[in-house]
């Protein structure tokens, strides 16, 4: 990995950060359900607010409001965090 960029995947972003998706990693089950949602290369996605324990999150995407387990979440790599 190039030291300038910044990729590191979704469930390590605070509510109020943005990101650019970069890639889901897998080709099972879940992952698949992901790319189906809408987390593909390019999509802008902003950490809404995460539940009291930290688990689920909800993210902004593409117009509309997901809550994702931070499993989930971490099969997503981002960059661009701002």
């Amino acid at each position: 990995m190039n030291a300038t960029r910044r990729e590191r995947d979704l469930s390590h972003l605070r509510p109020g950060q943005s990101a650019r998706v970069v890639a889901v990693v897998g080709e099972d089950g879940p992952s698949q359900r992901l790319r189906d949602l809408g987390f593909w290369p390019g999509v802008e996605i902003e950490v809404m607010l995460r539940a009291p324990f930290g688990d689920p999150t909800v993210y902004r995407l593409q117009g509309y409001r997901i809550a994702l387990r931070r499993d989930e979440a971490a099969r997503v790599e981002v960059e661009g965090v701002r």
